[in-house]
């Protein structure tokens, strides 16, 4: 992880610091910054947070709010601090050595108000055909999705919001391994085209909430032959708007 980039979120406002080559923060991290609804004063955990994209736009869209990420690689987790650093967010933003394998408790931390994650999408080496080498590590869940989402479960305090992005494909598995532990659950399709099948789903769940689940009004992210994406998701991207739960 040498060689990096420095790139612009949020129409300028966040500096990123990441690898020119391997995993880098594209729009399922911004789509899950915007998520994050936090409110002045709470604690919010992003587990696996690489070199901090989602972290830091999460952080500078809710200014009143205090942020750690979790990360196992320790050339991530280094860029991750630098970023941190970067942009002046030191006084309520911090990156930590952890790996969701182990038990939260050995975090040392107190349990948070809310939890976000975008897990790696495969579980499975035979279901992907083999990523380069400096990428597996955030395709590849290596003790798969199930630890992932036993990890932020444990995370959060009862009544804290735990919020992931996945694969469309997956929906099944991630409810059934959210469990009778959370509900309250809130699902937003994401689709590439209004014509085409959710390629992607924003999950939220409440840890011993008790509410039907909801369906919410899908994410069109481009129209036919338009620009690259469509307005709404160019606002959410500039930061200009959020992705409200409903």
């Amino acid at each position: 992880m040498d060689a990096t980039t420095e790139d612009r979120l949020l129409d300028g406002r966040v500096m990123l610091r990441q690898p020119a080559r391997g995993y880098r923060a594209g729009l399922d991290a911004a789509l899950l910054a915007a998520t994050c609804d936090a409110k002045a004063g709470e604690r919010v955990l992003e587990a696996g947070c690489g070199a901090g994209g989602a972290l830091l736009a999460a952080a500078v869209r809710r200014p009143a709010t205090r942020f750690t990420g979790i990360e196992r690689d320790p050339a991530a987790l280094r860029l991750a601090r630098e970023n941190i650093a970067l942009n002046g967010l030191d006084d309520r933003v911090e990156a930590v050595e952890g790996d969701v394998a182990v038990r939260f408790s050995g975090l040392g931390l107190e349990p948070f108000d809310a939890a976000f994650s975008n897990p790696p999408f495969f579980d499975d080496a035979g279901a992907l055909r083999g990523p380069a080498p400096e990428r597996r590590a955030a395709w590849m869940a290596d003790d798969g999705l199930a630890a992932w989402i036993g990890f932020l479960s444990k995370a959060v305090r009862e009544g804290g919001t735990i919020t992931l992005i996945h694969r469309a494909d997956r929906l099944a598995d991630i409810l059934a391994l959210l469990g009778d532990k959370s509900g309250s659950v809130q699902i937003r399709p994401v689709h590439p085209f209004a014509d085409e099948p959710a390629k992607r789903v924003i999950v939220r769940a409440i840890k011993t909430g008790k509410a039907p689940l909801k369906l919410l009004p899908p994410l069109v992210l481009h129209d036919r032959g338009g620009e690259k994406h469509r307005p709404e998701v160019e606002a959410i991207l500039r930061g200009e708007a959020a992705l409200p739960w409903g």
